[in-house]
C-alpha cells in the first residue's frame, strides 16, 4: 500500500501549479475525459464531518467510492472526541486505520492541522471557521468550463466574508489579470490578514482584489456574479437587527440585469428572495446547480492528487 500522502488545509499552501493542476484535473473529470480510473483501489477514506452537509459530504463519499475506495463515515456523535478524547489522540488512531479523511471541523485551522500531523494519513479540509477551499476548487473548475479560460475574469462576489470568501480570495487572483471585487457588510467582511495575502498573489499575477462595505460604484463589466447564505455553517450573527445590515447586498433580479453578459453562481443551499431573488437562481443565467455537480468532479481530482499523487507528479 502506497505511502506517500499530500494534505489540503489550505489554498494558501498550494503553489500556483499544484492549483492549475487541480482545477484542470477537475474539469477532466467533469468532461468525462478520465473513465473507469481507479487510483484509490485499496484504500479507505473517512468522512468526518461535524457539521450538516450536502453537497459536500456526498460529493466526497461518491468520489472515492468511484475511485476505488472504500469509506467509512462519522457523524458529529459517532467519535470518542465527544466524550472528551483530545484530537491529537483521535487523529493518532485514525491515522493507523485509514489512508486518508475528509474533515469538516467549522473549527479552527489549527484543529485541521493537529488532524494532519501524521504523513501516513492524508487530510482533506472540507470546510473550517475560516476556509473553505474544496469549494473554491469546484468553483474555479466550474468557470473554467464555462468560460474555457480563468484569466482575466472578472468577479463580483457579494455578502458575508465567510469561508467561502476567503477560500476565492486565496485562489483567484493567482490566475493572471482576473479581477475580484468583494462587496460585503460593514463588520462582516474578509478577514484582514486573508485579504493581505490575496493582494500580495494579485500584485504577483497582475490581478486585482479589492473589498468594498457598500455597493456604491459597481464596476462596469462583470462576468460572474457569486453570493452565499448569509447564515454560514457553524457561525452566529452578533446584530440583532442584521437581515437588514445585509439587505443592500442581496443578488437581485435588477442587479443581474446590469450585467447581461454576467452568469450567476451559488454555493448553496440558497435561501431563496432572502441573500437572491428566486428568479435570478432559478433564472437561464444561473449555474449554480452545474456548479453544485461540479462539487463531484473536483472531489475526485482532490482525492487523487492527495492519496496518489505518485500518478500525477
Amino acid at each position: 500500500m502506497t505511502t506517500t500522502r499530500r494534505h489540503l488545509i489550505s489554498l494558501n499552501t498550494l503553489s500556483d501549479q499544484e492549483l492549475s493542476q487541480l482545477v484542470h484535473r477537475g474539469l477532466s473529470y467533469a468532461n468525462g475525459v478520465i473513465k473507469n480510473h481507479f487510483p484509490l483501489q485499496g484504500l479507505i477514506v473517512g468522512i468526518y464531518f461535524r457539521k450538516t452537509s450536502t453537497r459536500t459530504r456526498t460529493s466526497f463519499s461518491s468520489a472515492a467510492l468511484r475511485l476505488g475506495a472504500q469509506i467509512i463515515s462519522y457523524g458529529p456523535n459517532d467519535l470518542q472526541e465527544n466524550t472528551g478524547e483530545t484530537l491529537q489522540d483521535t487523529a493518532q488512531v485514525l491515522s493507523m486505520m485509514l489512508d486518508g479523511v475528509v474533515a469538516r471541523t467549522a473549527g479552527t485551522q489549527k484543529e485541521m492541522e493537529i488532524i494532519a500531523s501524521h504523513e501516513n494519513m492524508a487530510v482533506i479540509n472540507a470546510m473550517t471557521e475560516n476556509e473553505h477551499p474544496t469549494q473554491a476548487l469546484a468553483d474555479l473548475t466550474t468557470m473554467l468550463q464555462h468560460f474555457g479560460n480563468l484569466s482575466g475574469l472578472r468577479i463580483l462576489y457579494m455578502g458575508e466574508g465567510n469561508n467561502t470568501a476567503t477560500a476565492l480570495a486565496l485562489a483567484v487572483p493567482r490566475f493572471p489579470g482576473t479581477q475580484l471585487f468583494f462587496r460585503t457588510p460593514p463588520g462582516y467582511g474578509i478577514p484582514e490578514e486573508t485579504l493581505l495575502a490575496a493582494q500580495k498573489q494579485a500584485e504577483i499575477h497582475e490581478s486585482t482584489v479589492v473589498q468594498q462595505h457598500d455597493m456604491k460604484n459597481l464596476p462596469e463589466n462583470i462576468d460572474v456574479i457569486y453570493t452565499t447564505r448569509w447564515q454560514t455553517t457553524g457561525t452566529t450573527k452578533t446584530d440583532l437587527n442584521w437581515k437588514e445590515i445585509f439587505e443592500p447586498f442581496k443578488v437581485s433580479q435588477k442587479l443581474l440585469d446590469k450585467y447581461p453578459n454576467a452568469i450567476f453562481m451559488h454555493d448553496l443551499p440558497a435561501h431563496r428572495d432572502e441573500e437572491v431573488d428566486a428568479s435570478v437562481l432559478d433564472g437561464p443565467r444561473s449555474i449554480a446547480f452545474k456548479q453544485a455537480g461540479n462539487k463531484l468532479h473536483s472531489a475526485c481530482a482532490v482525492l487523487e492528487w492527495c492519496l496518489n499523487p505518485t500518478d500525477l507528479i
